[in-house]
């Protein structure tokens, strides 16, 4: 028997499948885990679980994608053929070192693209409220997306 590994959704896996609420559960005990991360690590600050944790930080895409997950954003997914078959949010490394980038992508013909103001707004928010910058840009295509990096606070320097 082999002991899986918690990953949280980044939009570019098959989505997330587990019976009877499994699935909500190992986000809920996985975020649980990450606050207490925070609040064990961060005792320089007044509000622990307000500001990314190091270990966050050196893992920005899997953080990032565990926050959204956690809050409860719809995640994208792809099947096998890395077709993409749900409409939702996909994290992949940003352009710089230590920044994720934080897309909302559909099928072909889901209307992801007249959505995406709104449902990377919300992102953006649920971010925020856990410590990250995230600000919105527009890339090709006119497709707005989000660049996600800690504070500068946290930054190593």
């Amino acid at each position: 028997m082999t002991a899986e590994t918690f990953e949280a959704a980044t939009g570019d896996g098959p989505a997330p499948a587990a019976p009877d609420g499994k699935r909500a559960a190992e986000v809920r005990v996985a975020f649980e885990g990450l606050m207490q991360i925070r609040r064990l690590t961060n005792t320089d600050t007044d509000a622990p679980e307000a500001v990314p944790a190091p270990w966050e930080i050196n893992q920005v895409v899997r953080s990032v994608a565990l926050a959204l997950e956690a809050a409860g954003i719809a995640t994208s997914a792809v099947d096998a053929a890395g077709v993409r078959t749900t409409t939702g949010y996909r994290v992949s490394a940003g352009e710089r070192p230590g920044t994720a980038r934080v897309e909302w992508l559909g099928p072909p013909g889901s209307g992801a693209a007249h959505e995406e103001q709104e449902a990377l707004t919300g992102c953006a928010a649920e971010l925020g409220r856990l410590g990250w910058t995230a600000l919105m840009y527009r890339g090709p295509r006119r497709r707005r997306f989000l660049e996600v990096e800690p504070p500068a606070s946290a930054r190593p320097r």
